[in-house]
């Protein structure tokens, strides 16, 4: 991890676990489902939150949605969702809870139809990252066309909590997008792995 002077996108810069997911996941092109899977759950969950509350308590998400495995969680029952909703190590808000359950199942149906998510989502951007030239984070916008197509297309298939807002942020955090700013050393870096 770089020292605590280099130049790094601002909104990162809160506490230690922010620092290291900035400089180490956020934008990183991800091509792995059980990873798309765990960012549709967590920034479902952060819908109305800051980022920083969902990290705090990734790791009581990895615990009670069984290391976010969707076949695992497409099973739950309303018992098990219940005794989820006691657990302080997640946000305990029952549409969203029951909301990981239903987008497991659509999640399931999409990897059925396209042999996998990922080839689903990637489709969104055809295939390959969208390298932004951001100067600040004023420039970097809320939504955007691809993530409000991308959003349209996932409610019209039943999934929950996938606003286009929702949906830009899981396409920065999973790299089908870099918004790091220019200045920022990952911006470099990210385009160079992409």
């Amino acid at each position: 991890m770089k020292d605590m002077e280099s130049e790094r996108c601002s909104w990162c810069l809160k506490f230690e676990q922010y620092i290291k997911y900035h400089d180490e996941e956020w934008g990183v092109p991800v091509h792995d489902d059980q990873t798309h899977f765990e960012f549709l759950i967590l920034e479902g969950a952060q819908a109305g939150l800051s980022w920083s509350t969902i990290l705090k308590k990734r790791e009581g998400y990895r615990k009670v949605f069984v290391n976010f495995d969707p076949t695992k969680v497409a099973k739950f029952t309303d018992k098990k969702l219940e005794k989820i909703l006691l657990d302080p190590s997640i946000i305990r808000n029952r549409l969203k809870v029951y909301a990981a359950v239903n987008n497991a199942k659509r999640f399931l149906e999409i990897q059925k139809e396209f042999g996998s998510f990922d080839k689903y989502i990637w489709s969104f951007v055809n295939h390959k990252p969208i390298q932004n030239r951001r100067k600040s984070l004023k420039e970097v916008p809320a939504t955007t066309k691809e993530s409000d197509l991308l959003s349209k297309d996932l409610i019209k298939r039943g999934f929950k909590f996938v606003g286009s807002t929702v949906i830009y942020a899981h396409m920065q955090a999973c790299g089908l997008v870099n918004d790091h700013i220019e200045s920022c050393f990952r911006y470099k870096e990210i385009v160079s792995i992409s």
